[in-house]
């Protein structure tokens, strides 16, 4: 998975991956500090052209590596992440990482939050009920147990639904080395909803084939959230990191 991922990111980006920070003059006043959380079926290399391009700018760029197996222990992992940080911090999350953002986004380092292409739950929501209320979807309808219960993708209809825009032999390989999403997770409601008391941002994906955009909107109206529309598909993250990046060093800048 790892190797597939760098490999996206140094083919859409064309650029040397994350390392640290550089010595890039940040704007007066903005957050230093941001931590990426990723979403179901992939691994924290899927904001790997995101990163690169904040590192590249100067700013100090985690990437979660939630285990998907529960919503604690995605929260954990995120909480832990943030307690490492020193100061303001801007806390991102894609797709399913927006249910973990909305819940561990309270720390009092968050400043603000950015959902890409994200769920973005209220009290007492869980990714399943958004998921039923919502308008189905190619990318949700596909989505079924394996073995154990966990939760992947049909690898046939992963390509189209999650990753139209990349290279489709990347999009294969990607469909095939998902990592599953625990039911657990899937049914867990949030007890927190972040959003209420951070300033936030979202980028809304219009061609997206697993939240449907109207979906993504609805959830922006509720959030009261600075909404940037791309026009890409649920990988957004990687086909357009610039884009991406922008909104949230945007984001560090806000009050």
């Amino acid at each position: 998975m790892r190797n597939i991922l760098f490999s996206a990111a140094a083919l859409l980006a064309g650029s040397t991956l994350v390392g640290s920070a550089n010595s890039a003059e940040l704007p007066k006043g903005a957050a230093h500090n941001i931590v990426l959380v990723h979403g179901a079926f992939v691994d924290q290399t899927s904001w790997q052209p995101v990163a690169d391009i904040l590192t590249k700018k100067g700013y100090n760029v985690t990437l979660v590596e939630n285990p998907l197996t529960s919503l604690n222990a995605d929260v954990d992992a995120t909480k832990q992440a943030l307690a490492k940080q020193a100061g303001k911090t801007v806390l991102v999350g894609h797709s399913w990482g927006g249910v973990v953002i909305t819940q561990a986004g309270d720390d009092p380092k968050v400043s603000a939050l950015v959902y890409v292409s994200a769920f973005a739950p209220d009290v007492g929501e869980s990714l399943a009920s958004l998921s039923k209320a919502g308008p189905p979807t190619e990318g949700g309808n596909a989505i079924h147990p394996d073995a154990k219960g966990n939760l992947y993708i049909d690898p046939k209809v992963f390509p189209s639904a999650v990753a139209a825009d990349l290279p489709p032999e990347i999009a294969e390989h990607l469909a095939n080395a998902q990592i599953p999403l625990g039911l657990a997770a899937f049914e867990a409601p949030v007890t927190i909803a972040a959003w209420r008391d951070k300033p936030t941002f979202d980028v809304i994906t219009t061609k997206d084939k697993v939240i449907a955009p109207d979906a993504q909107k609805s959830f922006a109206a509720r959030m009261k959230a600075q909404t940037t529309e791309v026009a890409g598909s649920h990988a957004s993250l990687v086909v357009h990191a610039k884009e991406v990046a922008e909104v949230i060093a945007k984001a560090t800048l806000a009050k």
